[in-house]
């Protein structure tokens, strides 16, 4: 089993570890470490048992809190899934009825001796300018 040197408060402290856990050991004793610092620069100089116990209460109290909002958010994931459970096994929508206009046939035959008309005017305008 690893023995540790772990750095908190300006203090060192032996420490053991299973094999393979020293990051784990060193990045929590970071965490209390900067809680201890923060205490180090309020109060000052404390005895190492009241720094420790203090640095931990605060690293608990910042646990909590991150708890509690994972239970938030959570719960907020938990609707959203009954949200989207709910849209999956809802009907389809009905269908949107579209009315599409239909053209009086008197409309395409008057629009058909317009063109004609157009045609004819047309090629008299080219004949005239041919001419």
């Amino acid at each position: 089993m690893p023995e540790v040197t772990i750095h908190i408060g300006g203090r060192g402290f032996e420490v053991s570890c299973q094999e393979g856990e020293e990051s784990y050991l060193h990045s929590a004793a970071k965490m209390l470490d900067d809680e201890a610092q923060v205490l180090s620069d309020q109060i000052g100089r404390m005895p190492e048992a009241r720094m420790l116990l203090m640095a931990g209460l605060m690293l608990a109290d910042k646990t909590a809190a991150v708890e509690d909002r994972i239970k938030e958010v959570e719960a907020v994931l938990a609707e959203r899934e009954q949200e989207l459970e709910a849209l999956k096994n809802a009907p389809p929508p009905e269908p949107e009825r579209i009315e599409i206009p239909v053209v009086p046939p008197q409309v395409a035959e008057s629009l058909a001796e317009l063109a004609a008309r157009t045609e004819a005017l047309a090629q008299e305008i080219e004949e005239q300018a041919a001419g």
